[in-house]
């Protein structure tokens, strides 16, 4: 016991020490979570506290005997601090941003009116519009006001200020000095319209002209300061609340700023509506008309003199949409546009923009809606256009004077002659010319012409050879697709077979969608003529003389497809037999020969037994450019299930004789 008392009284200093250190820890740590936490909030500064703060003269860190330097506070962010509405570094207004964002979400398109869909609906008789469709033809400014795009919804903090600005409460005012003394100075003009200068006071600015607000700055600055430069310029304006009222898209209150006009407060309030008036806006201060805007100055001719600059509690109408027309047809701008009283037809096509350039400018067609229980349609013709009045609900319409198709007959003719002829090229030739004429404008044949393979192609005759083409693509897709879904299907197996014929046939469909008819016109004629049909002409004919061809081409199912050189008195056997003949796969009975002239020979149109070559279609002579073509056979069929298929023919007719006769007895 001694021992243990005498070695506790030897630690006990020790002890003591490890404690005060470990209450001194302690007191360490509170004191850094402490200083954490104020550091985290020592930069949040209410907008009241900073509008208390005023600049500061940085005296402490510069020599002396250097230029003084007046300097803002800032932020320990590097932010500085606004006293209206927080700002970043790069000018962004957090708080408008967000309000944008919520303008953008909750903007809407104006839904279509009546005479909308009237004048569409006439335009475009083919298509069905109702009030959810996206209209091709609208009010003139609807698009300009129901544009939702960004740079129109973010207002301009920092736009061009004219001289004759009046400086006024609210207004930020960037000033910079150099020279004996520096500054960069971002002060707000206060509700007493004073802005205060660090050592050099209270200047009173509001009223003052923008253009001569360097010159006062300069003047006060001088009394206090000798040697500087100065730069004086404004920042963020004052915003200035408006009323914008009547028939418009959202009506309330708006705040812009002190440069802005009607057209942007209007603009901001989404336009007038569907039943506002683009033409009777007006703008009202302290009960008394100002201003009176017609918007169609501005979209049409760019005048702008009626746009007055808004005032704060300025009101701005819109008052109810008056006459509306709707012109459309060939002219340079289809819309609808209102009208005001005493405008004429002559008005109408100004704002459209006149005629296109390829419209009938002698007359107008106007459909009246007072009038479609009776006449309905009236002919106006331009010359009594500006004494034709019109009405509401009217619609004026242009003609296409190059759609319609004119007398043949009346008009020249451009043809193409080529190949062998003297003078191949283009040529315009009188309205009734013939064949004959295109080749003596040619300066006629020559000696190697092959005129039994003329290619004679002609654009009218291709258009009818698409469209009859294109109809017999679709009804072959139609009764293929209606073969298809009316097949009876028993087992997997015919179910993966059917899709892989499905698909084949999709694919073969497409590949002959590809297929493009060419225009050409067989020209019936023995093969040794030289002289063509003596046909009509049309404008864009093409006609092509080839020079004697020298081959005869067998392609197709057989052993050597190729070109073979052609001889007097051989017959299309004898090229077959050339090309080794018909191979085991192909359909012989299916054999064609397609001629230089266009025309096509076909085994199938002798008569006879059995499935392989006619003897009246292989002793046909060859001509000199024939193409014979051996097709290979589709349907193919081996032995053995050609056995196995009447295998089961015949067992189920047993089947069926044995039954008979068991019911028989």
């Amino acid at each position: 016991m001694p021992f243990a008392s005498t070695l506790l009284s030897c630690l006990q200093p020790c002890l003591n020490g490890i404690v005060r250190l470990g209450r001194v820890l302690v007191t360490l740590a509170m004191l850094v979570g402490a200083g954490q936490t104020l550091a985290q909030t020592g930069d949040l500064r209410t907008e009241s506290q900073s509008e208390s703060i005023s600049v500061t003269i940085d005296t402490e860190t510069r020599d002396p005997t250097g230029p003084r330097q007046l300097r803002a506070p800032e932020l320990n962010n590097g932010t500085s601090l606004d006293s209206r509405a927080r700002r970043s570094a790069t000018g962004r207004d957090i708080d408008i941003e967000e309000r944008l964002e919520l303008e953008r979400a909750v903007r809407r398109a104006q839904p279509p009116s009546e005479f909308e869909l009237y004048v569409n609906r006439l335009a475009f008789p083919g298509q069905e519009f109702n009030t959810d469709s996206s209209l091709r033809i609208r009010r003139l400014g609807a698009d300009a006001m129901m544009a939702t795009g960004r740079e129109r919804d973010i207002v301009d903090f920092s736009p061009l200020v004219p001289p004759d600005y009046l400086v006024s409460p609210g207004d930020e005012i960037a000033i910079s000095v150099w020279g004996s003394v520096d500054a960069d100075l971002r002060l707000f003009v206060d509700r007493s319209g004073r802005i205060t200068i660090p050592r050099v006071g209270a200047v009173m600015v509001s009223g003052v002209r923008y253009g001569d607000l360097p010159e006062l700055l300069r003047q006060r600055i001088s009394q206090n300061y000798r040697n500087f430069q100065l730069s004086v310029s404004l920042g963020q304006l004052r915003g200035v609340r408006v009323f914008v009222t009547g028939f418009v898209t959202r009506p309330g209150a708006y705040t812009v700023n002190a440069l802005s006009g009607m057209a942007q407060a209007l603009v901001r309030a989404g336009g007038p509506s569907a039943s506002g008036s683009f033409r009777d806006i007006q703008l009202r201060r302290q009960g008394k008309l100002v201003s009176k805007l017609d918007f169609y100055d501005l979209l049409l001719f760019g005048n702008r003199n009626a746009d007055l600059q808004v005032q704060a509690d300025d009101v701005i109408h819109v008052g109810p949409i008056g006459p509306q027309v709707g012109v459309i047809g060939s002219v340079n701008q289809t819309a609808i546009f209102e009208l005001k009283p005493g405008e004429t037809v002559v008005d109408a096509m100004r704002m459209a923009g006149g005629f296109s350039a390829v419209a009938d400018t002698s007359r107008l067609v106007l459909e009246r809606v007072d009038e479609r229980s009776t006449v309905r349609v009236v002919q106006v013709e331009m010359n009594a256009a500006a004494q034709t009045p019109l009405r509401s609900g009217d619609v004026l319409r242009a003609f296409n004077a190059v759609s319609l198709a004119t007398p043949s007959q009346r008009q020249n003719k451009r043809v193409r002659v080529e190949g062998e002829v003297a003078r191949p090229g283009y040529y315009l030739l009188p309205p009734e010319s013939t064949v004959a004429d295109a080749l003596r404008a040619a300066g006629g044949l020559t000696t190697g012409a092959f005129v039994f393979g003329t290619d004679f192609t002609r654009e009218s005759v291709r258009r009818s050879q698409q469209e009859n083409y294109d109809r017999a693509l679709r009804s072959l897709e139609t009764e293929i697709a209606l073969s298809s879904s009316t097949q009876r299907i028993t087992s997997a197996d015919e179910a993966a077979a059917q899709a892989g014929r499905a698909a084949a046939t999709a694919r073969l469909i497409e590949k002959l969608r590809a297929i493009k008819p060419t225009g050409r016109v067989v020209l019936q004629m023995p093969p040794d003529s030289r002289e063509l049909p003596n046909l009509m002409l049309e404008d864009g004919d093409r006609l092509f003389v080839p020079p004697v061809p020298t081959s005869v081409g067998v392609f197709g199912s057989v052993f050597n497809a190729g070109s073979y050189l052609r001889e007097d008195g051989r017959t299309l056997s004898d090229y077959l037999r050339q090309a080794g003949g018909p191979t085991r796969g192909a359909d012989a009975g299916s054999t064609f020969v397609l001629r230089a002239n266009g025309t096509v020979i076909s085994n199938l149109q002798e008569s006879g037994w059995g499935s392989g070559l006619r003897s009246s279609f292989e002793t046909l002579p060859a001509l000199p450019g024939d193409t014979l073509f051996v097709p290979e056979e589709l349907d193919k069929t081996t032995f053995v299930q050609w056995a196995k298929d009447w295998t089961q023919i015949l067992a189920q007719f047993a089947l069926g004789v044995a039954a008979l006769v068991t019911l028989t007895n």
